[in-house]
């Protein structure tokens, strides 16, 4: 008599999932965590660590540890270089900063948003499957973001705007208005390539379209325009890469739902056409703010000038800012509403990330972060180009079209990154650092070189792509 001994016991699904993709909860916490809401005047105080921040602080912790068991993609010399030649330029500025201890604080920031996050992200991301998930936590983070938003606008309980309390900010605060908006710009590009992407099923397609749709209505009530304008060059791009037809149909459902919402119901369609066409008189007739902002960028460039090399030092814009500012500069932004009293938001920044960089960091520094980012883009440009001629290129992995399949396969991906990343980089010509979503500028740079740069599996020699790329 023979004892049938039982099999091995194999978890359950979600149970194994857990373990092929744990690494990746810090990533995702990192996006999320912007969901909780932060104390009145926290938004952009300055040395504050967020939970969103602390997450990516996690992660970068998870990323050496994996890195240490060769768990991690391994980039080649090109990966190495794009993303740790901001460190170097970094350190320069820091170092020959007129204050070094004061630029501290600027080099441990600037670290973690153009270092240390994106190689985490590169590093730790291995197929498009946890990908698409850390993609999918930006669609969540709006559309929540988003709601909150919206019930402010309705409910007049947002920042104060035009006399009204009315501006949708989430729950960043009037501190950070520009919060809100950048998140579900976020959300609404990942969504809209989502529903451009052949390679998806039709159900995803068509969730992810809804999803588009419906972030379309906060990002309009937010009324930042610097959004609304990078939305449309993102959105666009997308469009053109997915295809012509595609982005007709796209085109089409956005014009009926603007006359739908601004037309028909009248959602604040008198505010938003006043906001839209004040986008064409910033050089004839200026509010106050843009004035303030070519005031800034004009100081900026002043202190490159000054010290063209390696410029003022990190964290020197606002020491030398009123030395290089003409008597056109405001004292402030008057910030209200959302539960915050009345208060003046000083000035501390060009509002312009290319500018910043040149002010307090000089050629070096703009060299060290621009050039990598051109070097980015560039490259994810021409990946999705081989993507959508159907053979798919070289894929992240170093393998053919990334997880054996077509081009298609992994195209939603390469729209993701490209759209994701060509909206940060269009915001900054009129944004730059500040405020706790700051910390979702590093994941974003993370996903467009993990779509950009070349990997030849993991570091201890095993192919990156697992069971579900496959």
């Amino acid at each position: 008599m023979t004892l049938a001994l039982p099999g091995p016991v194999r978890p359950p699904g979600a149970a194994a999932a857990l373990r092929r993709h744990w690494p990746l909860l810090p990533l995702a916490a990192t996006v999320l965590f912007l969901l909780a809401p932060l104390p009145a005047g926290d938004a952009t105080a300055s040395g504050k660590v967020g939970p969103a921040d602390a997450a990516s602080l996690l992660l970068a912790l998870v990323c050496a540890v994996q890195a240490l068991r060769g768990r991690v993609r391994r980039l080649n010399p090109l990966g190495v270089l794009v993303l740790g030649t901001p460190g170097i330029g970094l350190a320069v500025a820091t170092m020959t900063a007129g204050d070094p201890h004061a630029a501290l604080p600027g080099f441990v920031r600037y670290l973690q948003v153009f270092v240390l996050v994106p190689a985490a992200v590169v590093l730790l991301v291995r197929d498009a499957l946890e990908f698409r998930l850390a993609a999918g936590c930006f669609v969540v983070l709006g559309l929540v973001q988003g709601a909150v938003g919206v019930v402010q606008y309705a409910t007049h309980t947002g920042a104060s705007y035009q006399g009204e309390d009315i501006r949708a900010v989430g729950t960043f605060g009037p501190g950070d208005v520009m919060g809100m908006a950048t998140v579900v710009a976020y959300g609404l590009i990942v969504a809209t390539a989502a529903a451009l992407a052949p390679g998806l099923p039709a159900k995803v397609r068509r969730a992810a379209g809804c999803c588009a749709l419906a972030l379309v209505v906060p990002l309009v009530l937010s009324f930042s325009r610097g959004a609304w304008i990078a939305t449309a060059a993102a959105a666009l791009l997308v469009m053109c890469l997915a295809g012509i037809r595609r982005a007709l149909a796209v085109v089409l459902a956005l014009t009926a739902l603007g006359v739908v919402l601004v037309g028909g119901l009248g959602l604040g369609s008198e505010m938003v056409a006043e906001r839209l066409n004040s986008i064409t008189q910033v050089s004839s007739a200026p509010d106050q703010s843009v004035t303030d902002r070519y005031t800034m960028w004009a100081a900026a460039e002043s202190m490159w000038r000054e010290r063209p090399a390696v410029g003022v030092g990190l964290k020197g814009f606002p020491a030398h800012r009123d030395g290089h500012s003409s008597l056109g500069l405001s004292s402030g932004s008057d910030t209200a509403g959302a539960g915050q009293a009345f208060m003046k938001q000083p000035l501390l920044s060009p509002h312009n990330m290319y500018l910043l960089i040149l002010g307090e960091q000089g050629l070096v520094g703009l060299l060290a972060l621009a050039g990598g980012w051109a070097a980015l883009l560039v490259a994810g440009l021409r990946r999705c180009a081989v993507a959508s001629g159907g053979s798919g290129g070289p894929g992240p992995r170093g393998r053919p079209g990334g997880s054996g399949r077509s081009g298609d396969g992994l195209r939603d991906c390469g729209l993701i990154a490209t759209g994701l990343f060509v909206w940060q980089l269009t915001d900054f010509l009129y944004a730059d650092i500040g405020g706790p979503s700051t910390v979702l500028t590093g994941v974003i740079i993370g996903l467009a070189a993990w779509w950009a740069l070349p990997s030849t599996g993991l570091a201890g020699g095993r192919p990156a792509d697992g069971p579900a790329a496959r």
